[in-house]
């Protein structure tokens, strides 16, 4: 608490949340008011429907409200078509609607933001419009019309109040984006200011000897030479930045038409920042520990970045990019005269890597800063990943499979109940990044919501006389769960509590009190709640091992698929690229649910390494399709592409013919105006050789990652020799 009013940013914090919370609770009272007058015949639907649409950002709640009622009428539709086929085969109806609510799990791990809750919409929207007309079936579509009436009811009460009393700033966003482009600014700079510290070779060199020898030293077993702290640091921190600005473009599109206009190239832009700032890794340390003779280029970059960061100290540089882009060209043209003048194949790949950096950083400016950008087809697509989709999917059906057949053979007089925390929740811990993980999280704030319930019940309703004291009854006991609902630590057990605790509040108009009746509900939410993680933790368990070497064999798998494709196929690079950096996000977060000793940095410099060789393979096969006319040159290099489709089963086998064919090339007597082009080539080759070299565990299918973890050579590092291993004897 003292912290609190001492530190101005908590101070701040902390007035945001209360003024979310005090919207909400008045989103509550209008909407549970509403419900009253129009005689819904569940008014605590509309007070569920205000917590889980309502959200701080206004485009993220308008987004969250269109796609809850999508999904409330396609899960409406749903229930009465179920109900329909099998009104009177109970066992066929409950089979039929665990796999609808398989299907919704499955949709919602696929879907991204709030598009995801039209499907879990779906999943939970069949139960509640079914379970009350289980008895009597004719009143099924009565049933589905209330149900939609009250989420309506919510959904519109809190649009309504949300958009008149929330900031509507879209131009938040455009600073943000300004104010991420400044840090992958210095992100770049710091790394590229280091290593212009040596205005002669010889110091270089000197540098390097001492760097390399300090590294190896350090190292009991060979290792992916490592960045220094502050680096990785201010990678971590620019990518989880990268991640929030994301979902902030898509609710400022949803409440701004003219971010609505620019979404498509605002989301190229961020998707090239984040490229960026993967671009820096150890293989960039050990390019310039080779030689020296590239400071000369680090330090003309690095004098271009500082001018770009005074550039974009001056109000509305956002307004008027020109000098800051006219600086990035001065600077291309600089290193292409500094690449007419060297052989170094070394210096050469440096040339390239920071060209390709700062055409990078030129276009993802003018994707950024366009006002009036064309309407081009995005070329970003979501990555599916569709182990952990089926995964969620056989939960959720299991689950709902597994709780209708408990309400049927036991005659349960709460089975509905049962039934729909269980499908509720799997379709909510569907939209989490590790849903094993989350269900107990989940289950602890569900379970915390039946004590409550009953002081509730006990204490605070029968001393209720009107409205007025019913709504501040409600609101104190919601309290805990609307105003931790964004704590990075308790969201998921709050968001549990609030939105079951008015679902096991029996509240109608007159309310009449049945203890044994609410005795039963909250036995029925206990035994639910240990249903849930039994199946998510126990039946069905998450093994983020096995999922972390799938992301890793299809990131291998996309550079052999872009290195073996035929050469008159376009890539787009920055599609290509956006979608493995999506693989790659997923599996830092695995390895962040892993307690194995796995090598987690050592891996992520790798996948990052790969983007490298992906950009590298683009290059190759440029210079192929362009620059290189000679029959014998170009067929070489078909072949050292061709080399790739051994990268997954025998990587260093890869390497050597790629260095092998860097070779043949070299030898080749100069061809006037194509020497240049040759050389570019044989640096691109000798560069993909050295990344494979030093990270074969990351690309070889019997990597250490894909190894249980009680196997020998599981722990290895992602740089140490992988081991033959027979297909039959191992």
């Amino acid at each position: 608490m003292p912290a609190m009013f001492a530190e101005d940013e908590r101070w701040q914090a902390t007035l945001g949340t209360a003024a979310y919370t005090a919207r909400v609770f008045l989103c509550i009272g209008i909407a549970l008011f509403l419900a009253f007058m129009f005689q819904l015949q569940s008014p605590m639907s509309a007070a569920t429907t205000v917590l889980i649409v309502a959200n701080p950002t206004v485009g993220a709640m308008v987004s969250k409200s269109v796609w809850r009622v999508i999904g409330t009428v396609i899960g409406a539709s749903i229930s009465v078509g179920v109900m329909a086929a099998f009104v009177q085969s109970p066992v066929l109806y409950f089979a039929a609607l665990s796999v609808f609510v398989g299907l919704a799990c499955m949709v919602a791990t696929f879907l991204r933001l709030f598009r995801a809750y039209a499907a879990v919409l779906v999943g939970y929207t069949i139960v509640i419009v079914s379970a009350p007309a289980f008895a009597n079936p004719e009143h099924i579509f009565l049933a589905a019309m209330g149900r939609l009436s009250a989420v309506t009811t919510g959904v519109v009460t809190t649009a309504f109040v949300f958009m008149l009393t929330s900031p509507r700033k879209p131009s938040r966003v455009l600073s943000a984006l300004g104010d991420a482009f400044r840090e992958t600014v210095r992100h770049a700079l710091s790394f590229h200011a280091a290593e212009s510290q040596h205005p002669t070779t010889a110091a270089a060199t000197e540098h390097a000897a001492e760097q390399i020898e300090r590294l190896e030293t350090a190292a009991p077993a060979p290792s992916f030479r490592a960045l220094p702290q502050p680096l990785y640091d201010s990678r971590s921190r620019l990518l989880a930045r990268m991640a929030g600005l994301g979902p902030a473009i898509e609710y400022a599109a949803a409440d701004d038409r003219d971010m609505q206009a620019r979404v498509n190239r605002l989301r190229i832009g961020l998707s090239r920042l984040t490229g960026l700032i993967v671009t820096y890794h150890p293989y960039w340390l050990n390019l310039s520990l080779a030689n020296g003779a590239s400071c000369a280029v680090h330090q003309e970059v690095a004098a271009t970045l500082t001018r770009i960061l005074e550039l974009t100290e001056k109000p509305g540089w956002q307004e008027d990019p020109k000098p800051i882009s006219a600086c990035i060209r001065t600077t291309l043209h600089a290193l292409e005269r500094l690449e007419q003048q060297t052989t170094s194949p070394t210096v050469l790949a440096s040339l390239d890597n920071t060209r390709d950096v700062l055409v990078q950083l030129d276009q993802a400016l003018h994707d950024l800063t366009i006002r009036r950008p064309t309407r081009a087809r995005m070329p970003l697509r979501p990555y599916l990943e569709w182990p952990m989709a089926l995964r969620n999917g056989a939960r959720g059906m299991f689950i709902a499979l597994l709780a209708g057949m408990m309400w049927y053979v036991l005659h349960w007089s709460t089975g509905p109940m049962l039934m729909l925390f269980v499908v509720a929740a799997s379709s909510l811990l569907s939209t989490t990044p590790s849903a094993a993980k989350t269900s107990p999280l989940m289950a602890c704030g569900t379970a915390l919501a039946i004590p409550a319930s009953f002081l509730c019940h006990t204490l605070g309703l029968p001393q209720i006389d009107g409205y007025p004291l019913l709504w501040l009854t409600i609101c104190l006991f919601l309290l805990p769960g609307v105003w931790l609902q964004f704590h990075p630590r308790y969201s998921i057990g709050a968001f549990g509590y609030a939105v079951f605790f008015t679902m096991m509040l029996a509240v109608n108009n007159p309310i009449t009190y049945d203890d044994l009746t609410l005795t039963n509900n909250w036995m029925t939410m206990a035994v639910a709640c240990v249903l849930l993680v039994l199946v998510f933790r126990v039946i069905l368990p998450a093994n983020h091992r096995l999922d972390a070497a799938r992301l890793v064999s299809s990131l291998t798998r996309s550079v052999q698929r872009l290195a073996l494709a035929p050469q008159n196929r376009k890539v787009m690079w920055v599609a290509w690229e956006g979608f493995q950096i999506q693989k790659i996000s997923r599996m830092m977060m695995r390895f962040s649910f892993l307690t194995d000793n796995v090598d987690r940095r050592g891996y992520t410099d790798a996948a990052f390494a790969a983007l490298s060789l992906g950009r590298l393979i683009v290059r190759l096969r440029w210079n192929a399709g362009h620059t290189l006319p000679d029959g014998q040159t170009h067929d070489i290099l078909e072949e050292a592409l061709g080399a790739f489709r051994h990268l997954h089963r025998a990587p260093l086998e890869t390497a050597a013919s790629l260095s092998l064919a860097a070779q043949k090339i070299s030898a080749i007597p100069d061809h006037p105006g194509t020497a240049l082009a040759r050389d570019r080539v044989v640096s691109c080759l000798e560069q993909a050789a050295y990344i494979i070299r030093s990270v074969p565990g990351f690309f070889d299918r019997h990597g250490p990652l894909q190894l249980t973890a009680d196997m020998p050579g599981a722990d290895a590092p992602v740089s140490a020799m992988v081991p033959q291993r027979h297909v039959v004897f191992g």
